[in-house]
């Protein structure tokens, strides 16, 4: 077996063993609000920010709780900064993972991840839009834009990992930056 199928393996294993985690943290009530999802995070002491950020990530690839619900937790936790951080680093590499996954995996995922109806509105929007890329990039940009969707419907389209990469890492940071300056403010919900 070669070294990239067993680093491929490895990553799998894990990701199958983070998703059940916080899928039994998700079915046990821990996500429901943010006064939930933040104790869940406190637990973890200083491994909290770790935890967050995984947190993050694996909502982006597997969507079941909204984005702005870990950006409150974070700022709540560790501040303004320190949430942002976290919020920013986990929300982007989950943005990554989806792309590839649907560069690698297809229509069949995108359609078993969200409704038929929502693919098909997006793919004929994208398939008339001279634009897409300047759309998707104020679409990060801008809060209660379907990013999640987007990340995975990217990687359908011929768009390059590299230009992908740097929409996710110029455009995420202003909506998360204005989460987490609210949300620190307010001390939670």
């Amino acid at each position: 077996m070669s070294v990239k199928k067993i680093s491929m393996s490895v990553f799998v294993f894990i990701c199958l063993l983070l998703v059940m985690f916080l899928l039994k943290a998700y079915m046990g009530g821990q996500f429901h609000s943010v006064e939930s999802l933040q104790e869940y995070v406190a637990k973890f002491g200083v491994f909290a920010p770790v935890i967050l950020v995984l947190i993050q990530a694996m909502q982006v690839v597997i969507p079941v709780l909204p984005g702005f619900l870990g950006c409150a937790v974070g700022a709540v936790l560790f501040g303004s900064v320190g949430g942002f951080w976290c919020n920013y680093i986990g929300i982007s590499l989950g943005s990554l993972v989806a792309f590839l996954l649907a560069k690698k995996y297809g229509i069949q995922l995108v359609q078993s991840i969200f409704p038929r109806e929502k693919y098909e509105k997006y793919s004929e929007w994208a398939g008339k839009s001279r634009s897409y890329t300047v759309l998707l990039f104020l679409g990060m940009v801008l809060p209660l834009f379907p990013d999640d969707f987007f990340c995975y419907f990217s990687g359908l389209t011929k768009m390059k990992m590299k230009k992908f990469a740097i929409i996710i890492l110029l455009g995420k940071p202003w909506c998360i930056l204005a989460y987490s300056i609210a949300f620190a403010k307010l001390g939670g919900i």
